[in-house]
């Protein structure tokens, strides 16, 4: 893993994300694609092998609605989401408030880097993270299931409970999930398991 670029004195940061996107229990309606409508990061500082700080962006989005299921599932609603901003702008804001260009990220699984490059494509948008992407993206994942020689790969509930660690907030959410994965990541640091981390 690779420092932020930048002031040599600026500490190694990862930005660890979660997406939300609308979803159905089942097949979309027809026309409907799945949407990102929520973003949640969290900044670890891998050195200090700490939590630096978390933030949300709620996303509108503009071919599909949030259905009831979705909305059982995140505790996230239409309503809420159309106060959000346009996938293009959280994109900027990815890029210009947390150096999304940058700095290395991480996700639970591969879903959230495959959704933005879909989302990116079919809007139009340039892909907020470095690039090429597979470099600067850490399944964390897959990181955890190698550490702990597990033959599958725990969703992230599983893991917190695997690692001896608390759900904090509400799964789904991914204000709170990017925060709970964070805290894996850090376990997995200090296990001297993550990528390029220094063993404490």
């Amino acid at each position: 893993m690779r420092d932020r670029v930048g002031d040599d004195d600026e500490p190694a940061l990862l930005n660890v994300v979660d997406v939300e996107a609308t979803c159905w229990r089942g097949q979309p309606p027809p026309g409907a694609v799945n949407e990102i409508i929520e973003i949640g990061l969290t900044v670890v500082d891998l050195p200090a092998r700490r939590r630096v700080s978390r933030h949300r962006v709620l996303v509108r989005p503009t071919r599909s609605t949030v259905s009831s299921f979705c909305t059982e599932l995140t505790g996230l609603t239409q309503a809420e989401v159309e106060r959000g901003v346009t996938f293009a702008e959280a994109c900027r804001v990815l890029v210009a408030e947390h150096d999304a260009g940058r700095r290395p990220w991480a996700s639970w699984g591969d879903y959230d880097r495959g959704q933005f490059a879909r989302q990116c494509r079919a809007d139009g948008v340039a892909y907020p993270f470095g690039h090429p992407a597979e470099r600067t993206h850490t399944n964390a994942k897959a990181v955890f299931a190698e550490a702990h020689g597990l033959r599958g790969r725990p969703g992230m509930s599983k893991a917190l409970r695997i690692a001896g660690l608390p759900l904090e907030g509400r799964h789904h959410r991914g204000e709170d999930d990017a925060w709970n994965i964070a805290a894996l990541v850090l376990h997995l640091a200090d296990r001297g398991a993550w990528p390029g981390a220094a063993t404490p």
